[in-house]
């Protein structure tokens, strides 16, 4: 099975739509195989019905034998058990199979209905899909993290646990309750199916490097109590499913790109109602220094192990097999078991890592005012609008103006490289065979240029005026390394306009404050370096369309290159002022020349001049960023640059990644 297939995706893009029909066969079918499907409903087996019934009475339906993986964990369980104390758990050799990814979605919800909730889990069909609320969404791991004694050194901030408890664990982990054990498609039976569920994952361990090795996977085993199927829908659309695990197509011990480490994960939220003295623990007064700081013993025989609180406990020694049980069914628990046994394997394998990372790539986004045309002055012009047309022929249709539609995407147009966009217009136009073309600008449309530069039409939230939005072609790739919970690998490809708020932009004075403005950008600039480049040399001013807004940024910040006296001056702008001489370069054209007052104003409240600036009679808006709070509660927020739009973004990994060298 391809990955595309395991993550259950369509390769044309987005999810693709299981059959229904066919899982309800499937599922049918595989509780006949194990000889649990109730007497009325083998009717639904259809043509298949005489032949399972057949083998039933021969006594060749039901496993009977371990999977590989499977035997693979006895084995080891066997081995380091043997001499713990206590009896060796048995793993079931028959369990439901997801075999498929889907089976796992179709099996969490009642076949003939929408809704199924339990103490632990809500699961609801809806028109996209499924949703599935666990009752609880831990974050903390203070305390949780147990650790079987025989195997590797277990470090100081994890709890250390005798062997024979964890076997005693295990076994009991083996044992759900009736209601723990009831599969969610037959909830509305008459006599609802209990089974364990299972689950086979081939997770990356190594990457590929193309020409020298190929990449490196290990095995992990997922064995849920059939009510606790919907955690293995959430764990397979994260990992894949990898296929039946009985076939030798999908054993790994026969896959030369093994790592040789296997795992397993059983869900036991039950074992939280386990006493310390049940499961071997020792009393206080028989216990060791670590095992009274861990909790690890008792002083009444009715204490609960881990005071019944969630926890895992982990079984692994440097042969390459872990074992861990869950005491909870939070989702995501499951997600981080596969982690930690991602990064145990990694350990072991050696020249590679599991990284708690995350990533995006960026592409730099820039409100681009009123109009805009490709600059003289950048590397963009270099591509022609005839270059696109004849490289991508056949994913385009040219028009007879001049300009070509996607084909597949007709809300995609592409622009010849002398496109001139006009907003206030709201025409977009440019010269063929020394005719002036025009063509409607409209919002939803994305206008490309021929370098793959986009420009949008947009209107940014309810009440602001429309924009034009500019997006670079060639984005950055932005990798978040090495982080822990909480320390932002998902916020990295997440929008920043959640974290913006947006406000009149107020004047003290109208009139004073625009002298200061003038008066700045009046200003010769030719005198600011310690060294000038070119002595003597006239600055360009500031105003001038080879000078971009970044510049004057720059001409207005503080700068070491900068004489003491030029920093001085900066120093004694009052943020408002600069921020109005940012404002008024923004919307500069060309054509205005030193006439760009006249566009400015603000209303006569009183008979005397108001506070919030107006452009083109329309009130105008900026934008902070929140950071923070300050003392009392107040949001600490910094003003954004004028041409600022947030950057379209591509997540490109989020909380896992593995690396090698």
């Amino acid at each position: 099975m391809d990955l595309v297939s395991q993550l259950g995706l369509d390769p044309k893009g987005g999810s693709s739509s299981p059959d229904r029909a066919q899982l309800r066969r499937i599922t049918i079918a595989k509780l006949a195989a194990h000889n649990i499907l109730p007497a009325e409903r083998l009717s639904e087996l259809g043509d298949l019905g005489g032949l399972l019934s057949g083998w039933a009475a021969s006594g060749r339906l039901g496993v009977k034998d371990h999977c590989p993986a499977d035997a693979r964990i006895q084995a080891f369980l066997d081995r380091t058990l043997k001499d713990c104390g206590a009896p060796v758990p048995r793993l079931p050799a028959a369990s439901f199979v997801l075999d498929r990814h889907g089976l796992a979605r179709e099996l969490s919800l009642p076949h003939d209905g929408d809704l199924h909730e339990t103490p632990l889990l809500s699961s609801y069909r809806l028109a996209n899909g499924v949703l599935h609320n666990p009752a609880s969404d831990r974050r903390t791991t203070q305390g949780s993290f147990h650790v079987s004694e025989g195997g590797l050194p277990i470090a100081p901030d994890k709890y250390a646990v005798p062997a024979a408890t964890f076997a005693r664990m295990m076994a009991a982990a083996l044992k759900p309750s009736h209601d723990l054990q009831q599969l969610p498609w037959t909830a509305n039976w008459t006599k609802p199916v209990e089974f364990f569920v299972s689950l086979l994952l081939r997770p990356l361990v190594v990457p590929a490097i193309p020409g020298q090795f190929a990449a490196q996977r290990m095995e992990i085993r997922f064995l849920v109590p059939g009510s606790l199927v919907a955690n293995l829908d959430f764990v397979e659309s994260i990992f894949g499913n990898a296929g039946d695990p009985f076939l030798p197509d999908h054993d790994a011990g026969l896959d030369e790109n093994w790592t040789g480490t296997t795992g397993m994960v059983i869900l036991a939220p039950h074992l939280t109602s386990l006493t310390k003295k049940e499961l071997g623990l020792p009393a206080w007064d028989k216990a060791n220094e670590r095992q009274r700081a861990e909790g690890m013993c008792w002083k009444d025989a009715a204490e609960r192990y881990n005071g019944g609180n969630a926890f895992k406990i982990t079984h692994r020694d440097a042969s390459g097999v872990i074992v861990t049980l869950i005491a909870d069914n939070y989702f995501g628990y499951c997600k981080k078991e596969v982690k930690t046994q991602i990064s145990y394997a990694a350990n072991l394998f050696g020249m590679c890592e599991e990284e708690h990372a995350g990533g995006a790539i960026a592409f730099p986004g820039f409100d681009l005012g009123e109009d805009f045309r490709l600059s003289e002055f950048v590397r963009e012009v270099d591509h022609t609008y005839a270059e696109v047309v004849r490289r991508y022929e056949g994913l385009l249709a040219p028009m007879p103006a001049g300009y070509a539609i996607d084909n597949r995407y007709p809300d995609i147009h592409y622009l010849p490289e002398d496109a001139h966009i006009l907003l206030r217009e709201q025409r977009i136009t440019w010269m063929k065979d020394g005719q002036e073309q025009v063509l409607k600008l409209l919002p939803g449309i994305t206008y490309m240029m021929p370098s793959g530069y986009k420009v949008e039409m947009r209107k940014p939230s309810e009440g602001e005026r429309w924009r034009l939005i500019g997006i670079q072609a060639e984005g950055t790739f932005c990798h978040k390394p090495c982080t822990v919970s909480g320390g932002g690998k998902s916020e990295i490809s997440k929008p920043i306009t959640d974290s913006m708020i947006e406000g009149p932009i107020m004047v003290s004075d109208f009139k004073e404050d625009f002298d200061m403005v003038e008066a700045i950008i009046n200003r010769d600039y030719a005198d600011r370096y310690k060294n000038p480049r070119v002595p003597g040399q006239a600055s360009r001013p500031l105003l001038s369309p080879e000078r971009s807004l970044g510049s004057v940024v720059k001409l207005l910040s503080y700068n070491p290159d900068y004489n003491d006296h030029y920093n001085e001056w900066l120093s004694a702008i009052p943020q408002r002022i600069r921020d109005l001489v940012l404002l008024v370069k923004r919307f500069h054209k060309p054509h205005w020349g030193s006439d760009w007052r006249g566009r400015f104003s603000v209303d006569s409240i009183n008979g005397k001049p108001g506070n919030e600036l107006k452009y083109r009679k329309e009130k105008l808006r900026t934008r902070y960023i929140r950071v923070g709070f300050e003392e009392g509660g107040a949001w600490r927020t910094f003003s954004l640059r004028k041409d600022f739009a947030a950057a379209h973004k591509i997540q490109t990994e989020d909380d896992i990644s593995v690396s090698t060298v």
